[in-house]
């Protein structure tokens, strides 16, 4: 930098000996020349003003003054013994250097005054006497010593500071003056406790506080600076020197960084005594040519590594010789601090490329003498721990490089001088991490820890406006890499070569020692490697090294999207690294290797080109640290969090775990060597990534880095399997050849059964029958048909329960990891053993494990083994026990989400595995658990047990969202295993008839009548039971049903849902029932008309022989006719008597009539069936004979009626008159049974900023300019469906769960909406016409991608809840009325408020059976019943450029998401409550995964990771499940949640208290024989 100027060494070595010569005095015997100074200076010392009052000096020439100066310069030499004299001395020369200040002292003599510049470079001079060590003082007297340097040292910086008279001679003279002082002090080797060791940070603080005053007031000349850097040569073996070093270099990078980049750019944040160094003058040009100037100050940082070169000034030289035993230069005792200089010069650089890339945290601990602390914070402010403000891109251009000046051509140039800096406003981002315990603060000893990678892989924020790579490479690289090989192959082939070459040529033993300076960044040995002492051999300098990788690893991990590195740099990196990542044979974990991991957690992730040559490296430092369970770091003086280290391990996993099945049988290139020997292919790395997943999932405490691992277990499996569906789907078995060791050469089979070198070996050596297992299993899994054997032929190749994981080691190099079965088997049975064992007390562990298990179970593997599915449900089912089994005091909230998960986890097996019910054991395992979550308890404990039945038994459940949850997988059980999706399809699980569909079917409806749901409700009779179920019976036979049978058609409306019936009473089977029994005519035979003739026999009323017998008394009490007549008179006797004749009269008549008429026998006709009957009482025969009839008398036993309480009704009937009712029914049957979410997609094109720019991608016009890849991850979300025709949840409220009228009407909509919609729009799926739409049993999701369409039909809706008129797909009879609006909004939500705890056990008519239950909490009395919380705002954004997630516009995009739903909760949803998964293609074709979302304990779902690196193969399926585990996790975590069925109850229950009509037992049976109207 400086080759042509000279060097001004030369001066100062005369000035340091011409101080010593300059007085007469050293003429005259020593004792003599003390005498005259003695008595000199104690005169002068008296004038001062320090003992008493100043006097103007008596000298007023300048030969008088020369005169006494030639006297104090003998003075300032003097032996320490005469201290007194001394200080004299120097307080005599201070006060006269007040010359050059404003206001002189008084005693100043005026000569001096008078050209004060002269006399001043020679008292300045003389001072050097005072700084000369002496030889074989006492430590007390080079204490004393030590403080009159210090006197000096603060005048002479204090006068520089002040003075205005200074010219450009007199700075020089100053500077030169403190380079010889230093020189005089540091140069020669350390000796503890001299003047130079006491004196050392105080005269190197100094010197470069002066200089940097001298750059403002008269810069130094270009000989100055390269004096400056030979000097500094000289010291580099005191730690003060790199310490003051980076003290100044980070007080003028800050000051760099404040006009290169703007204030928006984060501040480096200096301690407060280090922000005074910096002039308050100095220009932006000279800031930035004293920076580079200080930067380059101390030459290459790598020297020190070599003793050699450090220890080659004629002062170790010196000492060399005259040590007594004979030693080397290189082994003087105080080099052993070289190891500890060396890293701290690296920590320094790394510091500044902390600064200058923006990293929102740096501690600088002890970096500078004062152990002063520097920290970067951003100028945003840091929030809490955790999460950290980004501050986003300053506007400003980069910094140019300097102009003109003496440094016009200073080396490369300033970093950033290739600009950087995206226009645009900033947006505080926070970055998602989640707390996590660490090991505390690093110790003391650590001297510096330099930045520490955060929590999940984002918590260290770059700044945007940061340089490129290239412009921080050209200042630092050099330094950099070559720090980054010390110790490593290629630094030990050079340092043979130098050898070598030094050996050639003659060497001198004694050189210059200015000399030296010339080769000191040539890290070469003159002497042999082997005499160093063992605290310098070259492992000595591995911290030094483990942070210049870092360094370079943060800068190759802050490459921005499209920013190009240049190929030199990219490759000196790679081979960097490739060196650095060599495996020791302990296999420990050493500082470099560590730093590596912790530093290149992005590496992977960011379309560095040729990276991947770096993988089988990586994956080898993995190996070492991830699977071990207690990590052993081989550490000098670095300190490494053994939670971060791991986690940054697991976030480089995480982004290479599906390079394998996406490059396949591409080869890996070895960096070094030429030949093919050691070249890998990237399937052949499958099973060890495979290897270490498990591994370390298996080891791993920490519950965020599990958390990590389980997403990228799912990750890995999912991957497996679409992969073997997909790309193998077709492989047929005759293809495949096999070679004698098992290992198969094909293309289309990529998961060979020898997945690595050694298993190859342990295949070939002897283990054929297992590769032969190995194959078959393989074949079955590649989709291929063999004749011979299926893969149940073979033993299974998994770890079962009674293996241990030890045993498993070695079966797993060979055989685990082949196919997606093998590696499902193996994650079931990890996931469930560790949850079980260690992970059922945390809760985000516990939820991420149980997300994990979901995923498997819904994975459609071909030869999926009945068995494994069956453990993995009992497993499950044994948490729900253990959790349940819980003492009191661990019952929390906490604890019953991860329940409640874990139901919902079963549901999940269940559905995806029906035949699991088949199965006896497990049927009774699953019901088992149902029924404690329900009741409490279990009915038998044990199986031996008596079964205790339900009456038994007291209600008690673990909670009632426990209960909810139970209740919920027993109707699953009960109607949906097996069944779903239903002949409706997935998009409902309940029936798409209501009253309305059924009459328009209903023979006695007139088309024209069926108009609406009022008219259509009339005709059915409604009933409740159980206060959760209302009953709709409709008594007439649907038109399809020609032949009349009793027949009633229900609409049952449970929690569950809404289901349609029909029954009917049937007297034979449907398939006898066509047959008639009786011919037309049964042929009677003709009856016979002779009547037989009667005798004609006296009727007598009494026994013959009655007359004999005796009368008694009581034959008397009944009166004979004539007494009668006595007592009543003869009139009423003739009354009765003519009545008697007229009725005898009357039946003779009827008689003969009867003889002669057609009917009689005489003339009997053929008997004719009656007709039939086409009128049933049929609600009353379903009613009676499904028990609902059967009113119970009072049991006095059962605690619930013996308070009084009438028995239980078990029939409500609900008065359909009110004109509200159809609505209410209307409003149950909008609550879906399912929950219900949306997300909703983005796509950001590079750079844009703003939501009308955002949303307008998605235009028309725009869509051909989209990445393909988009389009095809949109298809994977879900199905397409037309809004018109769809049932399910559309993303808007209005029009969900909507029944769509009948065939001819869907038929004409369609019609009129092809008209209007435009054909070529692939991507509308804005939901004005179609949404992508998915859902399982208990879950909905909709998936849309706004356009303006979204924001217009917002506001329409916003306003009064009217949708207008305009969009033609709303069908105004459909438009779900405002919250209860509809005529009973502030009634409504009064009840709703009161019946908001009330459950199906309410007091009011509790079962005969069933004693006191338990009531929901308490603390939601207050809320609304619909959603106490808004459904989780989830946005899926795809980003052209990944940088583009730091702005992306949450607030104003939330505008274009709403569903209508928002009215309806208490708070309008805010931007800090969105998730968002931010999709970035890489260039492999590869997809990046950034997760941004709110803070909270739960907020972060699996299977997504935030960091994670996908194939395009599974993006779909895992963003699809991320979303629905994010919201479920969002309803756990929110105590006012009540899941769909319960609503659905609660709505039913409030229908019941609006419409019930008490009646009475027999009213009820009356109003039973009514007619409906």
């Amino acid at each position: 930098m400086y080759s042509e100027w000279a060097s001004l060494s030369a001066q100062i070595s005369a000035n340091s000996c011409g101080a010593q010569c300059f007085s007469v005095l050293n003429k005259f015997p020593a004792s003599a020349g003390r005498e005259v100074v003695v008595s000199v200076v104690k005169q002068l010392g008296t004038n001062l003003g320090i003992t008493q009052n100043a006097e103007p000096s008596h000298l007023v020439k300048d030969e008088e003054v020369k005169w006494c100066m030639d006297v104090i310069c003998f003075g300032l030499s003097l032996p320490l013994q005469e201290h007194e004299t001394i200080k004299d001395c120097v307080n005599v020369y201070c006060e006269w250097l007040t010359a050059l200040h404003p206001q002189p002292r008084i005693s100043v003599p005026k000569p001096i005054c008078e050209d004060a510049n002269l006399y001043a470079r020679q008292i300045i001079n003389h001072f050097h006497n005072l700084f000369v060590p002496r030889q074989g003082e006492s430590a007390d007297t080079i204490k004393r010593q030590a403080v009159l340097c210090h006197r000096v040292l603060r005048t002479l910086q204090q006068t520089a500071q002040i003075s205005q008279l200074m010219d450009r001679q007199t700075w020089d003279t100053l500077l030169l003056f403190l380079l010889a002082i230093n020189e005089i002090l540091l140069a020669p080797p350390t000796v503890k406790d001299d003047v130079g060791d006491q004196l050392c940070e105080r005269v190197l603080s100094v010197l470069f506080e002066v200089w940097l005053l001298a750059c403002v007031r008269s810069f130094p000349s270009p000989s100055m600076w390269k004096t400056l850097q030979e000097s500094c040569a000289m010291w580099r073996h005191r730690v003060a020197l790199v310490d003051q070093w980076n003290r100044v270099n980070l007080a003028l990078t800050a000051r760099l960084l404040e006009f290169s980049y703007g204030p928006a750019f984060p501040q480096l944040k200096n301690a407060d005594e280090d922000g005074q160094l910096i002039p308050v003058g100095m220009s932006n040009d000279c800031v930035a040519q004293t920076w580079y100037r200080f930067l380059r100050m101390i030459g290459n940082p790598t020297a020190l590594c070599s003793p050699h070169i450090i220890s080659k000034s004629s002062h170790f030289v010196q000492w060399a010789l005259t040590h007594e035993k004979g030693a080397e230069t290189h082994q003087h005792p105080c080099l052993q601090q070289l190891p500890q200089i060396f890293l701290n010069a690296m920590k320094g650089i790394s510091s500044q490329v902390d600064a200058f890339l923006g990293l929102s945290k740096t501690s600088l601990i002890g970096l500078t003498g004062g152990g002063a602390r520097n920290a970067i914070s951003s100028s945003s402010g840091t929030t809490s721990s955790g999460t950290t403000s980004s501050a986003s891109s300053a506007s400003t251009a980069a910094l140019g490089g300097p102009g003109g000046g003496a440094g016009a051509a200073a080396g490369p140039g300033i970093p950033g001088s290739t600009g950087a800096g995206s226009g645009g406003g900033s947006a505080p981002a926070p970055a998602p991490t989640t707390p996590t315990s660490t090991s505390g603060p690093p110790s003391a000893s650590s001297s510096i820890n330099s930045l520490p990678l955060t929590s999940m892989g984002a918590g260290v924020e770059l700044a945007v406006a940061r340089p490129k790579c290239n412009s921080i490479l050209h200042v630092f690289h050099e330094w950099l890499f070559e720090a980054a090989h010390i110790g490593g192959d290629t630094w030990r082939q050079n340092r043979k070569k130098q050898a070598c070459e030094a050996s050639k040529r003659p060497s001198s033993m004694i050189m210059e020692h200015r000399k030296g300076s010339i080769s000191l960044s040539q890290p070469n040995s003159l002497n042999d490697p082997q005499s160093l002492p063992p605290t310098l051999t070259i492992d000595k300098y591995e911290s030094g090294r483990a942070e210049a990788i870092g360094t370079l690893c943060k800068i190759f991990c802050a490459k921005k999207t499209g920013e190009e590195i240049l190929p030199v740099y990219l490759a000196r990196f790679y081979m960097a690294l490739q060196q650095c990542l060599k495996i020791t044979e302990s296999r420990e974990c050493d500082e470099t290797l560590a730093s590596i991991l912790l530093h290149s957690s992005d590496l992977f992730r960011l379309d560095l080109d040729g990276i991947n040559v770096l993988l089988p490296g990586f994956i080898a430092a993995l190996e070492i640290v991830l699977p071990d369970k207690d990590l052993k770091l081989k550490t000098q003086s670095m300190v490494f969090n053994r939670t971060e280290l791991r986690r940054s391990a697991i976030h480089i996993l995480l982004s290479i775990m599906v390079l394998p099945l996406h490059y396949q049988t591409l080869p890996i290139r070895d960096l070094t060597s030429e030949t093919s020997e050691k070249m890998f292919t990237f399937i052949q790395l499958k099973s060890r990534l495979m290897n270490i997943l498990m591994n370390a999932l298996q080891v791993e405490t920490d519950a965020q880095n599990t958390h990590m691992l389980l997403g990228g277990l799912l990750l890995c499996v999912q991957d497996a399997v679409t992969f073997e569906e997909t790309e193998l789907g077709g492989g047929n078995a005759n293809s495949i050849s096999h070679n004698s060791s098992g290992v198969q050469h094909h293309e289309a089979n990529l998961l060979s059964s020898a997945c690595s070198e050694r298993s190859a070996s342990l295949v070939s050596a002897g283990t054929a029958s297992l590769g032969g297992q190995t194959t078959a299993t393989m074949g079955a899994g590649s989709g291929s048909i063999r004749d011979t054997a299926s893969a149940h032929d073979y033993p299974s190749l998994t770890i079962s329960d009674d293996m241990s994981f030890e045993f498993g080691q070695e079966l797993e190099g060979v055989t685990s990891y082949d196919n997606a079965h093998a590696l499902f088997v193996r994650a079931t049975y990890l996931v469930c053993h560790r949850l079980i064992s260690s992970w059922k007390t945390d809760l985000n562990v516990s939820l991420a494990a149980l997300e994990l298990l979901s995923g498997l179970a819904r994975l459609h593997i071909r030869e999926t083994d009945a068995l494994e599915c069956k453990r993995a449900v009992k497993w499950i089912c044994d948490y729900i026990c253990y959790q349940c089994s819980r003492p009191p005091p661990a019952h929390s909230k906490d604890l019953h989400s991860t329940i409640v998960a874990a139901f919902q986890c079963t549901a999940a097996w269940l559905m995806q595995h029906p035949y699991l019910l088949q199965d006896k054991d497990c049927l009774q395992t699953v019901l088992e658990v149902v029924e404690l979550g329900i009741s409490g308890t279990k009915s038998q404990s044990k199986g031996t047990d008596i079964p205790k039945f339900k009456d038994e038994k007291e209600l008690k459940p673990a909670s009632m969202r426990v209960r909810d949850a139970a209740e919920n997988l027993l109707t699953i059980i009960l109607e949906q295993v097996g069944y779903f999706p239903s002949e409706c399809g997935p998009e409902s699980i309940s029936s798409l008839l209501d009253e309305l569909a059924l009459m328009k079917h209903c023979n006695s409806m007139v088309p024209a009548a069926a108009a609406s749901s009022e008219q259509a409700i009339a005709k059915f009779k409604y009933f409740v039971t159980e206060n959760s179920t209302i009953l709709a019976l409709l008594e007439e036979p649907l038109g399809n049903d020609q032949d009349p049978q009793p027949t009633v058609t229900l609409l049952i409306r449970g929690p569950f849902g809404r289901h349609a019936w029909t029954m009917q009473l049937r007297h034979l089977p449907r398939s006898k029932s066509g047959i008639k029994y009786h011919a037309v005519n049964p042929g009677r035979p003709i009856p016979m008309n002779d009547v037989t003739q009667r005798p004609d026999c006296e009727q007598k009323n009494f026994p013959e022989g009655v007359d004999k017998v005796q009368p008694c008394v009581a034959d008397y009490s009944i009166p004979t006719i004539e007494q009668m007549r006595e007592q009543y008179g003869s009139a009423s006797i003739r009354e009765l008597e003519a009545m008697l004749e007229n009725q005898s009269i009357h039946e003779k008549l009827a008689w003969a009539e009867a003889d002669t008429s057609a009917d009689s026998l005489s003339h009997a006709q053929e008997c004719v069936p009656p007709a039939v009957c086409h009128e049933f009482h049929a609600a009353r025969l379903f009613l009676s004979h499904f028990g609902f009839l059967g009113f119970e008398t009072r049991n006095p036993h059962n605690p619930a009626e013996a308070l009084g309480n009438p028995p239980q009704r078990p029939l409500i009937v609900l008065d359909t008159k009110s004109t509200a009712f159809a609505a209410d029914l209307d409003r149950l049957d909008k609550l879906s049974a399912r929950t219900h979410d949306t997300v909703y997609v983005f796509y950001v094109k590079s750079g844009q900023t703003s939501a009308q720019q955002i949303v307008g991608n998605m235009a028309e016009e725009q869509a051909a300019s989209h990445d393909t890849h988009f389009a095809s991850m949109l298809q994977t979300l879900g199905w397409p469906v037309q809004v018109a025709e769809h049932s399910g949840w559309t993303g808007f409220a209005h029009n969900s769960w909507s029944l769509k009228g009948t065939p001819e009407e869907q038929q004409q909509q369609q019609q009129q909406q092809q008209l209007k919609s435009t054909a070529n729009e692939p991507l509308n799926y804005n939901g004005s016409q179609r949404v992508l739409y998915w859902a399982d049993v208990c879950s909905e999701i909709a998936f849309v991608v706004p356009t303006t369409w979204n924001l217009r039909y917002n506001s329409d809706t916003g306003d009064g809840g009217s949708i207008s008129s305009t969009d033609q797909m709303v069908n105004p009879s459909n438009v779900w009325a405002r919250g209860e609006a509809a005529g009973d909004g502030a009634a409504g939500l009064a009840k709703s408020k009161s019946r908001n705890l009330s459950l199906e056990l309410d007091t009011s008519r509790r079962d005969a059976k069933e004693p006191v239950p338990p009531t929901r909490r308490k603390g939601n009395v207050t809320k609304p019943t619909l959603l106490a919380q808004a459904p989780a705002k989830i946005f899926l954004v795809w980003l052209e450029s990944y940088e583009d997630y730091l702005n992306f516009p949450l607030e104003d995009v939330l505008a274009y998401t709403r569903t209508g739903e928002e009215l309806h909760t208490l708070q309008l949803p805010r931007a800090a409550d969105c998730h968002v998964i931010f999709v970035h293609s890489l260039l492999s074709g590869l997809l990046r995964v950034k997760l941004q979302g709110p803070p909270g304990r739960m907020s972060f779902a699996t299977p997504l990771v935030d960091g994670m690196v996908l194939s395009r193969r599974v993006v779909g399926n895992l963003v699809r499940q991320t979303a629905l585990n994010i919201s479920r996790r969002r309803r756990l975590d929110n105590d006012n949640y009540q899941p769909p069925h319960v609503r659905r109850r609660l709505k039913v229950q409030d229908i019941v208290q609006k419409y019930k009509m008490d009646l009475s037992e027999a009213e009820l049976l009356a109003h039973l024989f009514q007619r409906a109207i």
